[in-house]
């Protein structure tokens, strides 16, 4: 019943599309994690996978399409690290360089993942991970969602002092 409630809050793209993930026990286990302020990474990847289909709105009326579903997919699993990278005792050092690499492991472990979902993942941090360029249309959406939605909830979204 729970996930049925959750679920209607949802864009239907980001519901039909990514069905598999949101119901994998590993996934639901992102909402114990917190990515900026007080957003959960579970969160925080549904906010990038959202602002994704927005941006695709746009460049469709230029003309650009790309596969929304596989741009879903890889929003939803783009930070599927899986670890407190807040957690000072396990932190991993340079989270931000090496956490897209635990992320796909994690993915391919889990999932079935087409060549362009591992590039969305693999490549989100660009350009912090230089040598990890986006090679697809979707993952460059991806990483400028991610980007967008990391400012919003970091100056945005904090707790109160």
């Amino acid at each position: 019943m729970k996930r049925k409630k959750e679920r209607q809050n949802l864009h239907p793209k980001i519901q039909n599309y990514g069905r598999e993930i949101l119901d994998h026990s590993s996934y639901k286990d992102m909402k114990n994690f917190k990515q900026h302020g007080n957003v959960s990474v579970h969160d925080h990847c549904l906010r990038v996978a959202e602002t994704s289909l927005r941006i695709n709105e746009k460049l469709k009326k230029l003309r650009m399409h790309l596969n929304e579903r596989e741009m879903v997919r890889g929003a939803l699993l783009h930070d599927y690290f899986l670890y407190d990278w807040h957690d000072k005792k396990n932190r991993l050092k340079l989270h931000g360089f090496y956490h897209p690499g635990h992320a796909l492991k994690n993915a391919e472990r889990d999932f079935d993942l087409t060549k362009r979902e591992k590039n969305i993942i693999k490549t989100h941090m660009f350009p912090l991970t230089i040598t990890k360029i986006p090679t697809h249309r979707e993952s460059w959406v991806v990483s400028i969602a991610d980007k967008w939605c990391s400012l919003v909830e970091t100056l945005k979204m904090r707790k109160p002092s």
